[in-house]
């Protein structure tokens, strides 16, 4: 059991941590995202078949987790999530979602921290956990990874888990972010590249400092960016953006309300 009391039951099944909510989904999407894409995966390797394990991707559109997802399961792992809390309301999905044993996480509220215990907790029990570490999607108007929030090391420190850097680029083009328009053909070049884990042991014991967190959260941020732009062939920015000096809304769709502020 957890210091929290929440517990977990260990992952089981083929591809480790699946359950009926997931092979359904798997049986129904699966040739779905197939017909409308062609895939490129790399570094499957890096990806653990067992044992806990945090995997964190860039997020460039809301259509990228079931790619992201497809690409873990179908190499071994069926993950488990932090999504945001208004997904599990939604009527039907919200169900799936929660049967297939996802984390929601309430970003904006007092009991955000919960989702911290529960991440724990799911890692104590063998799971392989999926984080987008910019918790929105990324600010940048090239779609480059931006500076991330620093839950992703904490947690990854407090537990002493691996952090797999997972780049991912094409799913921006199936959904665009913040569009509802998807786009279905031609079909799309979807790439995946895992890397081998990123070294936070120079953090261990300092998950209560800051600047540390802010540090090691780089770190990860930096080898996403490194493969992503080998991935893309382009260069890029020295600096990444920083929602925290912008005053772009922190969530949600900050084009809209660049639309409205130039009304």
């Amino acid at each position: 059991m957890s210091a929290s009391g929440i517990t977990y039951p260990p992952p089981t099944g083929n591809p480790l941590g699946t359950n009926r909510a997931f092979r359904i989904c798997a049986k129904i999407l699966i040739p779905i995202l197939n017909s409308i894409t062609e895939r490129d995966w790399q570094g499957v390797e890096n990806i653990p078949q067992s044992g806990r394990a945090i995997v964190a991707s860039n997020h460039i559109s809301y259509s990228d987790v079931l790619f992201f997802t497809q690409f873990l399961y179908q190499n071994g792992r069926a993950p488990r999530f932090l999504g945001k809390e208004s997904v599990f309301r939604i009527p039907i999905i919200g169900r799936i979602v929660l049967a297939a044993e996802q984390i929601p996480v309430d970003r904006e509220s007092k009991d955000a921290h919960k989702a911290l215990d529960h991440a724990i907790a799911c890692l104590a029990a063998g799971h392989l956990l999926g984080i987008y570490p910019e918790g929105t999607l990324t600010r940048d108007e090239n779609l480059w990874p931006m500076v991330a929030k620093t839950g992703i090391a904490r947690l990854a420190v407090i537990t002493k888990t691996p952090v797999i850097p997972v780049a991912a680029w094409g799913p921006q083009r199936v959904l665009p972010p913040y569009s509802r328009r998807i786009h279905l053909w031609p079909r799309t070049r979807m790439s995946y590249h895992a890397g081998p884990p990123v070294d936070l042991s120079a953090w261990h014991g300092q998950e209560n400092d800051p600047q540390a967190m802010a540090q090691a959260t780089a770190l990860i941020m930096k080898a996403l960016t490194t493969m992503l732009a080998e991935m893309r062939g382009e260069q890029a920015p020295l600096l990444p953006f920083d929602p925290h000096a912008s005053d772009l809304p922190k969530t949600g769709n900050f084009k809209k309300t660049r639309r409205a502020e130039k009304k």
